[in-house]
């Protein structure tokens, strides 16, 4: 794999009115590796990725991509998306929106071939056509990781994705991205609470605390990761 930086985050901090997330935050994230982003709820992990995504502004510092932002295409798949059984697109239509916004008639014949691409990689094919509301939670899961795969990114972002899973299907969706980040290179930010799952899949971690925060191989993830600072369990998100 590549050890080519995909972004660099420099000396970055977010406040808010009434407190600070974090401050001087610095890490490398080197193409094709895969990173577990854990910590207790309020120490920043949310608003990590909305920066990332430029969806929050920083109050300091910076984050670089290389070659440049516009040449870093991002896959995000969130925990959940707010769909009921009325939901009125299948899972084709759904996957095709990232491309363009509209159905499947409309799209170019590259377009339709990479739906296509998108629907077998994350086996899907089969159930191409069901309404995406009347799908399981795995399967809406595997619908979101394919949307977000159909652009072909080179960064994969996965919000506590596994959260509302049964273990089968964590292990299945996980199992899934480890394929395209050894497959294509794919570089992967996985946001979670279960460290069991990110000690399976990650090479390294980034561990946000609400005084500082601690980077390095996955092997060395400490076992109190999710251990609040006010003495107990952190709750999840």
């Amino acid at each position: 794999m590549s050890q080519s930086p995909l972004l660099a985050v420099e000396h970055l901090a977010v406040n808010f009115p009434d407190h600070q997330v974090f401050q001087d935050l610095n890490f490398t994230l080197q193409r094709g590796r895969f990173l577990s982003i854990v910590g207790e709820n309020g120490a920043g992990k949310t608003t990590l990725i909305r920066t990332l995504l430029h969806q929050l502004k920083p109050s300091a510092g910076a984050i670089r991509f290389f070659p440049d932002r516009k040449a870093t295409r991002i896959g995000y798949v969130p925990q959940f998306r707010n769909l009921d059984e009325e939901y009125p697109l299948s899972i084709r239509d759904f996957i095709s929106l990232n491309l363009s916004g509209i159905h499947l008639p409309w799209l170019s014949r590259k377009e339709r071939a990479a739906v296509k691409e998108a629907l077998r990689s994350t086996n899907l094919t089969a159930l191409a056509k069901r309404p995406l509301g009347m799908a399981s939670g795995g399967e809406k899961q595997r619908a979101y990781l394919a949307q977000a795969l159909v652009e072909q990114p080179n960064l994969l972002i996965l919000d506590e994705s596994t959260a509302s899973l049964d273990n089968m299907m964590k292990y299945e969706l996980l199992d899934l991205v480890k394929k395209f980040n050894h497959e294509q290179n794919l570089t992967v930010i996985f946001v979670t609470h279960d460290l069991p799952l990110a000690k399976q899949y990650a090479d390294e971690y980034l561990l946000l605390r609400r005084d500082g925060y601690e980077l390095g191989p996955i092997a060395e993830l400490p076992e109190d990761a999710l251990i609040s600072e006010r003495g107990g369990a952190a709750a999840h998100a």
